[in-house]
């Protein structure tokens, strides 16, 4: 008979708490492109791009195309 070394749990397949713990493995959605943002330091501007599922590529015009972090506390969809 064979048993889990002590300390480890056991996660059975078909558990109903195996849909709650996978989407909290799941990143947050990105933003979408085309979508208006503000900056706090470059203004508004527009998503033309994702890099990832880690980063924007935004277009704050006059030629200003930067890569945005999406956990960035200074970006916020408008």
């Amino acid at each position: 008979m064979s048993s889990s070394p002590p300390g480890r749990r056991r996660h059975l397949p078909n558990s109903p708490f195996n849909a709650a713990r996978e989407r909290a493995l799941l990143p947050a959605d990105p933003i979408p492109i085309g979508a208006r943002v503000s900056h706090e330091r470059h203004g508004m501007g527009r998503v033309v791009a994702l890099d990832g599922i880690e980063a924007v590529i935004v277009d704050f015009g006059d030629g200003e195309i930067l890569r945005v972090p999406l956990g960035s506390r200074r970006l916020e969809v408008i």
